[in-house]
């Protein structure tokens, strides 16, 4: 069987891409601020005629190619948004590879990869530019780990920088464990939990350790809270429209013989729905109220808001799934039953016009995807093999979308 052309196109750029990926494994950098990536970028954009904007408040690089193609009369010219996000996580790496950090970053969530497919898709939708009857923006993001370049990116204008709203948006992200090497897998419609945080402060009046009824001890109140709250949580929501609460953090006392004034915890919270994220930090505040003033005590409850949920549009996604299927056949392509509890920025996008996010397994072929090292560990490792498939798919999705937007 032979190779789809753009793959075969893609495949011929797989050592460039891989020595890209490995020079910015080398060198990751965190948060909004990516100096050195930028540059790394932008030097590998340079030979491409491109339209370039840079962030204002992020190291972000805004590319638009514009197609040669015209669009017929009466209609308006299609645009396409690809996405490759471009930070890493203070993780101190443990992998034994020549191209290992050590500046005390990683790229333990794979987002080399992701810069380096966004490249190749470049190229690749350059090699095809005179067929194109549209215009592709090319989004490289900073601070997908947080605070949400995302978000920012959009606020400064990045789905209108073509000159007309952005018609859909893609992108894909690498596994290094559960999705076998080199299949894909995504869903309709709810992919990834929304999340947000929730910090519970117990108010309590501290003293001696040796005296407890002398005193309001918040730290066996917080203690009862965060049980309350799981329980809460199994007996108020639909296990098919799930919640997830997660207590990451509890903090009271400086001493083992000192009652403290406060303690305090901090949680995550997953949902996939408005109206779950609604009642249940309606829920979070009747309970921690209730069990604080069952022993005498107040407590202040904050929700801050992060990621909102990740949708896939129905109509993109079927997209998204047969350009998998065309481009490496259809036992590469696994359709999920459940979605991901975790949570991704390019919701701040997808919020804003259609799109689909996929995934790609990026295991190496010799590992067992059930037992590697996942995604955000200091020993998860990346296979560069997968680097042309998905240059191949971002490249395919801007050309049938196009397609599509003219047709």
């Amino acid at each position: 069987m032979s190779l789809h052309p753009t793959v075969a196109a893609a495949n011929a750029l797989a050592d460039d891409l891989s020595a890209l990926r490995r020079d910015l494994h080398e060198a990751p950098e965190i948060g909004l601020h990516l100096p050195g990536t930028q540059q790394r970028v932008l030097n590998e954009l340079a030979d491409i005629d491109l339209e370039i904007t840079l962030g204002k408040g992020l190291s972000s690089v805004v590319g638009v190619l514009r197609g040669g193609a015209p669009t017929p009369v009466g209609q308006e010219r299609p645009v396409v948004l690809l996405r490759g996000d471009m930070d890493g996580l203070p993780v101190d790496e443990e992998v034994d590879a020549p191209y290992a950090s050590t500046n005390g970053a990683m790229h333990a969530c794979g987002h080399d990869l992701h810069v380096a497919a966004l490249v190749g898709a470049t190229r690749l939708l350059d090699q095809r530019r005179e067929e194109l009857a549209g215009d592709v923006v090319l989004m490289f993001q900073p601070a997908e780990e947080g605070p949400g370049g995302a978000e920012v990116m959009v606020a400064e204008g990045l789905l209108d920088v073509a000159g007309r709203r952005v018609d859909a948006a893609y992108a894909m992200h690498v596994f290094s464990s559960e999705v076998p090497h080199r299949h894909w897998s995504s869903r309709p419609k709810e992919l990834m939990a929304g999340a947000d945080t929730v910090k519970i402060t117990v108010h309590g009046e501290g003293g001696h350790g040796s005296t407890p009824f002398r005193c309001l001890d918040p730290v066996p109140v917080l203690c009862e809270i965060v049980l309350a709250l799981q329980t809460m949580v199994t007996r108020r929501f639909d296990v098919f429209d799930p919640v997830l609460l997660t207590v990451g953090l509890i903090r009271g006392g400086s001493k083992d013989n000192i009652i403290s004034d406060e303690a305090d915890l901090a949680a995550t919270l997953r949902t996939f729905s408005a109206h779950n994220l609604e009642v249940a930090m309606r829920e979070i505040v009747r309970v921690v109220d209730g069990v604080s003033a069952a022993h005498g005590m107040t407590a202040t409850v904050g929700f801050s808001e992060g990621y909102p949920a990740t949708i896939n549009d129905p109509d993109e996604y079927a997209l998204g799934e047969q350009v998998v299927k065309d481009l490496f056949g259809p036992d590469r392509m696994e359709v999920r039953e459940f979605p991901e509890m975790g949570s991704e920025d390019m919701s701040f996008v997808m919020n804003e016009v259609p799109g689909a996010y996929f995934f790609l397994g990026a295991c190496p072929p010799e590992a067992d995807p059930d037992t590697a090292a996942d995604n955000h560990s200091a020993r998860a490792v990346f296979d560069d093999m997968v680097l042309p498939d998905a240059a191949a798919w971002l490249a395919e999705m801007a050309i049938r979308r196009i397609r599509l937007g003219v047709s």
